[in-house]
């Protein structure tokens, strides 16, 4: 790896930013990984090539593409409405306003479908006050957090299983009409139901058949055994350790796996499903996925005022399916690169013009905000590996 990226690592481990980094850079069938530091403050076991972490939002992709193989498979179709396969959603209304009563609704103007969900169009999601509040105390955020619906925090993991957590779900109104503004996370939350519905499938099974194992991801899954839990370094947040131990619930399958944020990964792992994107849905010879399904998830599918919409979520980017695309030169590139990051401190993302990959794991959300990803990035260009 180029010593200005490794370096660049060192010094912010160097600096107390983190304790430890794990980055790999692939051009073609060349990779570099380069691993610095250790996986917790204070402690002595070193990054490893092969630590797993866990991604939280960089789940959203995988959901993606298996939904996209199920489409091909005529499972159901992107514009099907998602009532007619969840239909605990059937009866859901529309709040007058983000902030109004829970009774306060209209009737939609037309069913939320599958598509909506990829897109995060599907009207329910994250809220965003006029003063950038994420999740004010609203009435509707209010009721979703007495639900237990676990809507935004990746731990601790939702108790209910994913029958009764769509129906929690579908005792809510929609904060927004289906196709107006783009939310985040509920929309991979509600696709791991519905793929749980209409394949009869644990989630976890279902992604292991379809993508973990013909790549060969055998250190990915919404859980792991105890002895490779126990390499998962501790989650950082501004300077603070988060309570609780991954132990203590990622040994063992969760009650409803999170579309949004429940999967484990390692480097090489999130590397297999990448590339197989970046080679139009195809791995060693075998094509998982179609190259028009590949071409819809990692093109921006949204309107500049649905883009507005999202805030500092997007950043001005555009959204795929689970994904996000850069529609606009920025400080790391062109328009055209696409991935997405994951709140505690991971992101990834592939420059098909470049046929460039880049992965950085960490799990300091600090990451995400500290500059790091954009000076990572930009170095990850000069790489040459």
């Amino acid at each position: 790896m180029s010593s200005q990226l490794k370096q660049a690592m060192a010094a912010r481990v160097e600096r107390g930013e983190f304790p430890g980094l794990v980055a790999l850079v692939a051009r073609g069938d060349d990779v570099r990984v380069e691993t610095v530091g250790v996986t917790e403050f204070g402690g002595d076991r070193p990054m490893r090539r092969d630590t797993p972490f866990r991604i939280t939002s960089m789940t959203k992709p995988v959901m993606a593409a298996v939904t996209m193989m199920l489409a091909e498979d005529d499972v159901f179709d992107l514009e099907q409405p998602v009532a007619r396969l969840l239909p605990e959603l059937a009866g859901q209304r529309v709040l007058t306003s983000p902030g109004a009563g829970l009774d306060e609704t209209i009737p939609p103007v037309r069913p939320m479908t599958v598509e909506d969900l990829l897109t995060f169009t599907l009207g329910f999601g994250n809220v965003l006050s006029p003063e950038g509040e994420v999740d004010p105390p609203y009435p509707v955020v209010t009721a979703w957090r007495d639900l237990e619906l676990r809507l935004a925090e990746p731990e601790p993991r939702t108790t209910l299983d994913p029958d009764e957590w769509i129906r929690r779900f579908g005792s809510l109104p929609l904060i927004h009409q289906p196709g107006e503004k783009w939310m985040y996370n509920t929309g991979t939350l509600v696709l791991g139901a519905l793929l749980t519905r209409v394949t009869g499938r644990p989630l976890g099974d279902l992604l292991h058949e379809r993508v973990f194992a013909p790549l060969g991801m055998t250190s990915t899954g919404f859980w792991l055994p105890a002895e490779r839990i126990a390499d998962v370094p501790p989650h950082y947040l501004n300077g603070e350790r988060s309570t609780g131990d991954p132990a203590e619930s990622w040994t063992r399958p969760p009650s409803f796996p999170s579309g949004s944020a429940g999967l484990l990964s390692t480097a090489d792992d999130y590397l297999a499903f990448a590339r197989m994107l970046l080679r139009g849905g195809v791995h060693g010879g075998t094509r998982l996925m179609s190259e028009k399904s590949v071409a819809a998830m990692t093109t921006n599918h949204l309107s500049a005022e649905q883009i507005g919409s999202g805030g500092f979520f997007l950043g001005g980017s555009g959204w795929g399916y689970g994904l996000a695309v850069t529609i606009e030169a920025d400080e790391v590139s062109g328009p055209g690169r696409y991935g997405w990051a994951g709140g505690y401190g991971t992101d990834w993302f592939t420059d098909p013009r470049e046929d460039l990959i880049f992965i950085v794991l960490s799990q300091v959300s600090d990451l995400l905000w500290s500059g790091a990803l954009t000076e990572f990035g930009k170095l990850a260009y000069a790489e040459n590996p």
